[in-house]
């Protein structure tokens, strides 16, 4: 029986703490115990299983969809954000929203974060983030050619220069187009003292935030004239393509599709992706979602943030493919 008495102690002393939120001092002073000897039966309340914590998690979060994205796609993180309907723009706007407080919330001091252009989700994660304080950006690189038609380019632009600004940092714009006609003129280009010197930070970076797109391209990245032409779209695809990053393709499985289309594109490879600490993808969208899985299985990716609607999907697997971005 002491035992059983003993252990309607620690009962009592554990639901007065954790069910009433009575403080150790105030449950010591009413059962005339010590601070020490309660402090020790709430450990051993742990200990004897009494005490089961349980999470809830708020309306319009995904804890389960997030845990299941991770298990799935070996992912250090995932977001899955609250969406009301399956459309492109209200996707984009939510996600934005989320990556800005992810990126407000994890800045590290020191970080060089990587961006890369043409992608109007990273564009709507810029519209909402708020000024980081000074000194935990060092600067922001642009990964992917963002030259173009004028009317596009000023906000391949943007991505870069009011990121530097938001985090009180140095931008260095990579001024070139994304692709070029042919591999001379690529190397033409790379022999710029102002290219060369954007892409030296290419293994400095510690962030790279990056889209996903789906073979046809996205409406931004297709204004700007950063694109292959149809016949090569095709090629891509009878190769395996599914999904690209800064127009670098691959496969379902997540493979590396190597056409000669590569050196014509100037940007960060897949391989110096895969070298960087932490990489962020935000995509979503119903015809993406196979684009997005390729994408997860190259294990570069760290961390996603999607919709609820794609996240369904991917656990599923019910992907199918199209040109949302």
């Amino acid at each position: 029986m002491s035992r059983l008495n003993e252990l309607r102690m620690i009962a009592r002393v554990a639901q007065m703490y954790f069910v009433e939120g009575q403080r150790q001092r105030d449950i010591a002073e009413r059962l005339q115990i010590s601070q020490a000897s309660i402090s020790r039966m709430l450990k051993k309340a742990h200990e004897e299983g009494m005490i089961r914590t349980t999470v809830i998690s708020p309306s319009g979060t995904y804890a389960e969809l997030e845990s299941a994205l991770r298990s799935k796609f070996n992912l250090r993180e995932a977001i899955v954000v609250e969406c009301t309907e399956d459309r492109e723009g209200a996707i984009m706007t939510r996600i934005g929203e989320a990556a800005a407080h992810f990126l407000e919330m994890t800045l590290q001091k020191g970080e060089i974060i990587g961006v890369s252009s043409w992608s109007e989700t990273i564009l709507k994660m810029v519209d909402a983030i708020h000024p980081v304080k000074s000194g935990k950006v060092e600067r922001v690189v642009q990964t992917l050619g963002g030259i173009g038609d004028p009317t596009v380019q000023i906000h391949a632009n943007q991505l870069t220069t009011r990121l530097a600004k938001l985090t009180h940092s140095e931008a260095h714009l990579l001024n070139t187009p994304g692709v070029v006609q042919s591999h001379e003129a690529k190397l033409v280009l790379l022999n710029d003292n102002y290219v060369r010197e954007t892409m030296d930070f290419f293994d400095k970076i510690t962030l790279a935030i990056v889209g996903i797109g789906a073979i046809a391209p996205s409406n931004m990245l297709a204004r700007s004239g950063n694109v292959f032409s149809s016949r090569e779209l095709v090629e891509i695809k009878e190769a395996g393509g599914v999904g690209d990053i800064s127009l670098r393709f691959f496969d379902a499985e997540g493979g590396l599709v190597k056409t000669p289309l590569n050196d014509r594109v100037i940007g960060m490879t897949l391989e110096e992706l895969s070298r960087v600490d932490r990489v962020v993808a935000l995509a979503g969208g119903q015809f993406k979602t196979l684009a997005i899985q390729g994408a997860l299985r190259t294990g570069i990716i760290d961390l996603l943030i999607t919709d609820k609607f794609t996240a369904e999907r991917l656990i599923t697997s019910g992907a199918e493919q199209g040109s949302v971005n």
